[in-house]
């Protein structure tokens, strides 16, 4: 009787322990910085050597270039110090169709490049950052309203004020089309409150079209929910508000954050 009691209890403390570390492990994994799902990126990095993985299907329709168009994304992010973050953004594979049942199957572009803090937020101050992305891979797939770019510079600003968040981005590109190049500028806005666990975001945002001489401008709602601190899903809409805008966008995703440091932290 001795024995199986010396047994039970030193299952239980086993039980206890492996509880203890499962909640200290729990406690320090960072929480996800989810970039998704407005057009809109946050100032802010990812938590410093945690790769993070935001992965989405978005599904358009009536636009000048398709018809319907239905595309699989996935944006790549490594803090490699707390102000400097690398960035990998991929489309695997777009399906779209134009007209009847003329149908087409591409893998999207690939695009490489770097976020910058340039003033951390502080109290009341805004965090400040720049990004610059170039492309890699051109695809011939067909693409949404604000076109696609050979590279971009961004300026981001991310506060919070009175509950809301708020994400500003000011953006130049630089657009290609048969040896044609012009500069596109675009402007977003985005502002979050949370609603319980959820939050909730609401956007506005518009882009120059310099090569057909348009303007695209549209109007995003989501919300985002937090199955854990590193595990964040999301759906929303978003609306084209001008001829020559893609009238109608929906879309889901995830963002997960790898609960494994690649490397050491240093003391």
């Amino acid at each position: 009787m001795k024995r199986e009691l010396n047994i039970l209890i030193g299952t239980l403390c086993l039980l206890v322990a492996r509880s203890f570390q499962a909640q200290t492990i729990a406690e320090t994994i960072p929480e996800a910085n989810p970039g998704r799902p407005t057009v809109s990126t946050p100032a802010t990095l990812t938590p410093v050597g945690y790769l993070q993985f935001e992965n989405g299907l978005l599904y358009a329709e009536h636009s000048p270039e398709f018809s319907t168009r239905t595309g699989l994304n996935q944006v790549t992010k490594l803090a490699v110090f707390s102000r400097l973050q690398a960035l990998l953004l991929i489309e695997p594979l777009v399906h779209s169709r134009a007209g009847g049942s003329n149908t087409e199957n591409h893998v999207g572009e690939v695009f490489l490049g770097v976020q910058g803090v340039l003033l951390p937020g502080e109290r009341r101050r805004p965090t400040v950052s720049v990004s610059y992305m170039y492309r890699l891979h051109a695809s011939p797939a067909p693409e949404i309203d604000i076109g696609t770019f050979r590279q971009s510079a961004i300026v981001l600003v991310s506060d919070d004020l009175l509950g809301f968040h708020f994400d500003l981005n000011g953006i130049a590109t630089e657009q290609e089309d048969s040896g044609l190049r012009r500069a596109q500028f675009g402007q977003t806005l985005s502002v979050s409150h949370p609603l319980g666990r959820f939050t909730v975001s609401g956007e506005i945002w518009h882009f120059s079209q310099p090569l057909t001489g348009g303007n695209a401008v549209g109007n995003l709602w989501a919300a985002s929910y937090p199955v854990r601190k590193n595990l964040v899903v999301d759906v929303g809409f978003d609306h084209g508000l001008t001829s020559t805008s893609t009238q109608w966008e929906t879309f889901g995703g995830v963002t997960y954050l790898l609960p494994h440091r690649l490397w050491r932290e240093r003391r």
